[in-house]
């Protein structure tokens, strides 16, 4: 299961970040149309979206015990959505050895490492910075 889940979320990064780097070169970030803005399917997947960031956040709240590390994540996985939340699970997945216990994953806390939420908010900030 451990390796399913691993090519799973390589997956996920690889894709989402293929189709933000398509959708880059179409049109820059900040020129989406007024009507697509307004659109209440585009609000609702919107909320839809970031609520399912929140509730997730939640969680790596959970397992995050370093306020620094829980903030880096906050910010990372609002600003990155699924390309950081694919990159936590990575990170999770990848200490663990194939055959191992996938309970781990979800009931382990860790001391809280900045490393990686620091390395994805400096680029999610590098990124809106530069859009």
């Amino acid at each position: 299961m451990i390796l399913f889940l691993r090519i799973l979320f390589v997956v996920i990064v690889a894709s989402m970040l293929a189709v933000i780097t398509w959708a880059s070169l179409h049109t820059p970030l900040f020129a989406i149309p007024r009507e697509v803005f307004s659109h209440p399917w585009f609000i609702a997947t919107l909320f839809d979206a970031y609520y399912a960031f929140i509730a997730f956040f939640v969680w790596v709240a959970w397992k995050e015990q370093s306020l620094a590390a829980r903030v880096l994540w906050f910010v990372a996985i609002i600003a990155l959505g699924n390309v950081a939340i694919g990159a936590y699970m990575l990170r999770e997945l990848f200490r663990l050895p194939a055959p191992g216990p996938l309970a781990s994953i979800f009931t382990q806390r860790n001391p809280g490492t900045l490393a990686l939420p620091g390395a994805l908010t400096a680029a999610s900030i590098a990124v809106y910075l530069l859009a």
